[in-house]
């Protein structure tokens, strides 16, 4: 159920940045509608991550998503250091993935 959502809500964000800023199809909008759109991604990843990180198991319960928040806030810091979404994607999988292996 979860993957159906993230897939589904994967294709409404693509389809929305693509109809309207790619610069080959005949559809044109406003430069506020852009900036509207540029709200989008980070809407729809927050109510994905949200719930994971402070309910993983539907309640919250700092013992059992420890893991969760620290590899949140370190995706936080690594974004603000590399502004680079794939670097810091792969890299806060990375160490969300050791901090389960090795601590958790």
């Amino acid at each position: 159920m979860t993957f159906a959502v993230i897939l589904i809500l994967t294709s409404i964000v693509f389809a929305s940045r693509y109809l309207f800023l790619e610069p080959k199809l005949p559809l044109r909008i406003s430069a506020s509608a852009k900036r509207f759109l540029s709200y989008a991604s980070p809407a729809v990843l927050t109510a994905i991550w949200g719930p994971i990180v402070f309910l993983p198991h539907g309640e919250l319960n700092w013992s059992d998503n420890l893991p969760y928040c620290l590899g949140a806030i370190f995706a936080i810091i690594c974004a603000k250091i590399t502004n680079n979404v794939l670097l810091t994607t792969i890299v806060s999988i990375a160490f969300f993935i050791l901090l389960k292996l090795t601590v958790f």
